[in-house]
């Protein structure tokens, strides 16, 4: 299995209510509407909350703060399989409607994306 991480700052502007209430609502379920079709196996969203803890953490670590408003994960079965639904004319069609639909909420220039290959160390699933 492959994973898209998606470390995701939202608009300026846009309260974090906001952000996570539409990415929940309209975003999420545009995305479990089409997941068959584009192959996805899984899509979890990671909604920050506003806990000191946040801060103590970056302290800790002497990280520069610049956190995000959430985490989006997706799995496909390979890179292969996600290449595969994302080159048809239809993957193409989807990816571009839901570019379109998180520049609704998602400030890209602040934003980060990448693939992954998950290792589980503790807690194990199946």
């Amino acid at each position: 299995m492959i994973k898209l991480v998606y470390c995701l700052k939202r608009k300026t502007g846009t309260s974090r209510e906001e952000f996570q209430q539409y990415w929940r609502e309209h975003h999420g379920a545009f995305i479990a509407s089409i997941a068959e079709k584009y192959r996805i196996r899984r899509y979890v969203q990671s909604h920050a909350v506003g806990s000191s803890l946040t801060e103590i953490m970056n302290q800790s670590r002497g990280l520069d703060g610049g956190d995000y408003d959430g985490v989006t994960e997706i799995w496909w079965d390979s890179e292969a399989d996600f290449i595969e639904a994302a080159s048809t004319a239809e993957g193409q069609e989807l990816s571009r409607l839901f570019v379109e639909d998180e520049a609704n909420f998602v400030d890209f220039a602040a934003s980060r994306a990448f693939f992954t290959q998950e290792i589980s160390i503790v807690g194990k699933l199946g």
